[in-house]
């Protein structure tokens, strides 16, 4: 009998046949996220959110002496702490889809709380004196609340273009035009009213705000939620009809159908968790007397639904995700951001682009304080502080590079929901605001040095 040898060592080859498992295991990875075109930055911030959340679960629970599985109305994992939590994130949230286009074309905005703050202080004064007093406006005219809505998004959009034209046409540098804009313009915020506060809103500007009446019910957040389903199949369909239009490789249709079917149960999902948080007891009084209704003995269960500044939030994403990535302006912004110079050797007019980046930011940020101010029922001089700080981060952290030419709209969104997790739930664990501030900054830094490590191992 002949025996054959492979001229290596056992060991050598158990080694070698171990290398080449891990290999394969890697590979299964890489051929599903090849196949199914994920990006691996955003599944890993979806990640780090799933973390945070469990985290917290845990640490609430414990403290109150629960089951982390029981969901106890003071837990983290609660209808009403994540509904909440949504509407907590919008305001931050809707701002953070423009710092991504500054941040892209390596620019900086640090006024955007300060224009918060001023915006807000000029709708809440239009609304509750000018109008009323100056104009001859009855309370509870509808018209008010669009005016002072207008006025407060002229105010924004005038900001951001004074700012974008001493950046873009003077040279200024970005950091320090929007560093005496956070200064002035929160200075202008206090000399409108001497510092006083500004209150009470119109009722209608109030459903910017959220809360029982500023929400859309269970109904139509379930209609709301199956049109976007019908929206995600759409897309998917037709991107897949563009692609065999043009002769591009097309993603296996498995991997459409998991797309589309983890897409659609995450929105329905999120559909079902505000629909299961019901409004207050005396609120829900207050409605029952009002329309005549017989309260049964169990009580009378009506879901809030889908806040409205929710929707705002979502619909200034759709919008900046479609500005950013079917438009020439939105493959302008990236291409400046990428290569300057080889931009303007393009024929872009950088300098225009720029202007207009700010001028999109300053509009967001009134739009953020719309819902600032409505859900305070309120204008403060303390409206949007250190906001900046948290747009910012939330943009960072959502991938947009510092370095410019790198960032998503969507990135920066889930971004500022992170960062509200991080502070909704200390301040559920009671943890003092120095702390807080502490957590943040560390949390950003992280950020930017794990976007240093992975630019590197890209490049």
């Amino acid at each position: 009998m002949t025996q054959v040898t492979t001229g290596e060592p056992p060991a050598q080859g158990a080694q070698e046949f171990a290398d080449r498992a891990r290999a394969s295991d890697t590979g299964a990875i890489g051929r599903f996220l090849k196949a199914t075109e994920l990006d691996t930055r955003m599944l890993g911030m979806i990640g780090a959110l799933l973390v945070i959340w469990i985290g917290f679960q845990f640490i609430s629970s414990l403290r109150l002496g629960v089951s982390p599985f029981e969901l106890d109305s003071r837990t983290f994992l609660t209808a009403r702490n994540l509904w909440n939590l949504s509407v907590q994130s919008s305001s931050v949230a809707v701002m953070a889809t423009g710092m991504v286009l500054v941040i892209v074309t390596r620019n900086i905005d640090l006024s955007v709380g300060s224009i918060l703050g001023v915006s807000g202080m000029i709708m809440g004064v239009t609304q509750a004196f000018i109008l009323p007093h100056y104009a001859g406006y009855s309370l509870g005219d509808p018209s008010i609340w669009i005016i002072a809505l207008g006025a407060g998004l002229l105010v924004g959009l005038t900001i951001g273009a004074l700012h974008g034209f001493l950046i873009a046409y003077l040279g200024i540098p970005a950091f320090i035009v929007t560093l005496g804009g956070l200064l002035v313009w929160r200075g202008a915020a206090w000399w409108v009213t001497s510092g006083q506060t500004v209150a009470p809103m119109d009722a209608t500007f109030r459903l910017m705000g959220g809360g029982p009446e500023g929400a859309i019910g269970a109904t139509w957040s379930w209609v709301i939620g199956l049109v976007a389903c019908a929206a995600v199949v759409l897309m998917l369909v037709s991107n897949r009809n563009q692609r065999r239009r043009f002769r591009f490789p097309q993603r296996p249709v498995w991997a459409e159908v998991f797309i589309g079917s983890v897409t659609c149960l995450l929105i329905l999902a999120a559909v079902l968790v505000a629909n299961s948080y019901p409004w207050p007891a005396g609120t829900v009084k207050k409605y029952a007397e009002a329309n005549n209704i017989a309260i049964p003995d169990g009580g009378l269960f009506i879901s809030h639904g889908i806040a409205i500044p929710v929707l705002m939030a979502i619909a200034a994403g759709i919008i900046m995700t479609f500005i950013t990535t079917r438009t020439r302006f939105g493959r302008y912004v990236f291409a400046i951001g990428g290569n300057p110079e080889a931009a303007e050797l393009a024929g872009i007019n950088t300098r225009w682009v720029t202007m207009m980046i700010f001028m999109v930011m300053g509009f967001l940020a009134a739009i953020s304080a719309a819902i600032s101010t409505a859900r305070l029922n309120a204008a403060t001089n303390a409206q949007g502080t250190l906001d900046e700080l948290l747009v910012i981060a939330a943009a960072v952290i959502g991938g947009t590079s510092l370095s410019g030419g790198v960032g998503t709209v969507a990135g920066a969104m889930l971004g500022a929901v992170l960062m509200q997790s991080l502070q909704s739930g200390m301040v559920l664990l009671n943890v003092d605001t120095p702390l807080q501030n502490i957590v943040v900054g560390i949390v950003l830094v992280l950020a930017v040095w794990l976007d240093t490590l992975y630019r590197r191992r890209v490049h």
